[in-house]
């Protein structure tokens, strides 16, 4: 059974790049146009990794991550933090939200994939 990641990002070009990439490598994707929408889609869903954008409307993605952890189904999962920021206090403000990683973007999609293995093998 293929592992389901939630992919978060306000922008479509992103979110159809990612999920083209994904799927591909044989995920199964859920995709939220925003932090708000992702929450939802928590509530609905039960993920095996969330990938999310930084700068979103209304709720950016550090405090979607620390909203995401304080669910019980959602503490231990991996959470990617896709950033065009490389600001290390940037990286470190996510990591203790709960970030598992970050990965920064343009991003590469065979790095992507190898991030992805990476947190899902651990």
């Amino acid at each position: 059974m293929s592992k389901k990641i939630l992919i978060v990002d306000d922008s479509v070009s992103i979110r159809e790049v990612i999920t083209f990439t994904l799927e591909n490598a044989g995920y199964q994707i859920i995709v939220a146009e925003d932090a708000k929408e992702a929450l939802k889609m928590a509530n609905e869903n039960i993920v095996d990794l969330v990938i999310t954008d930084l700068y979103m409307p209304e709720m950016d993605g550090i405090e979607l991550i620390r909203q995401l952890r304080q669910k019980e189904n959602y503490s231990k999962i991996p959470i990617l933090f896709l950033t065009t920021e490389s600001q290390s206090n940037k990286k470190n403000e996510a990591k203790e939200a709960g970030a598992t990683g970050w990965i920064i973007k343009p991003f590469v999609p065979a790095k992507l994939l190898a991030a992805i293995n990476k947190v899902l093998t651990q």
